[in-house]
């Protein structure tokens, strides 16, 4: 008996090409939407300065930033208070965990302008269980700052 396998909502895909070591080597990224096109990436711009290249957990934070105001945005209109900006930006982490670079945690900083203050935080934490790429971090620590923005 097969098993129905139920339809892909969306499918998106990068490519890396690298060359060389790690320690010396380098590599570009790019998407097949052209969005990322031919992005630098090395391992010492990823674990020192960046000197304008980008690194996994770079790209991982603006997964999560962009997936999480989606979400957000979502769950506030869904309240019946729709957003009239957000400002989301993520910070991830990388650190040593049983002697392997693991990704420990991804930061959310949210300054919201939304009209109804008092269901806002509640909203908040709906959308962290709603976003995908929160999920996909499973295990990591996901924390959010959310600041309502008076202006």
């Amino acid at each position: 008996m097969a098993i129905a396998q139920l339809p892909v909502i969306a499918e998106r895909s990068a490519r890396t090409i690298w060359s060389g070591p790690l320690a010396t080597g380098r590599g570009t990224v790019t998407s097949a939407s052209g969005a990322l096109d031919e992005l630098p990436v090395t391992w010492a711009s990823r674990i020192q300065k960046p000197e304008g290249r980008t690194s996994p957990e770079e790209l991982a934070a603006a997964a999560h930033a962009s997936c999480f105001s989606m979400a957000l945005a979502l769950r506030l209109g869904e309240h019946g208070v729709p957003p009239q900006r957000l400002d989301v930006t993520a910070t991830v982490s990388l650190d040593q965990v049983g002697g392997r670079p693991t990704v420990v945690s991804s930061v959310l900083r949210v300054i919201a302008q939304v009209i109804d203050r008092d269901s806002f935080r509640a909203i908040v934490d709906e959308a962290v269980a709603l976003c995908p790429i929160s999920r996909l971090f499973a295990g990591a620590t996901i924390t959010v700052d959310a600041i309502l923005d008076g202006t």
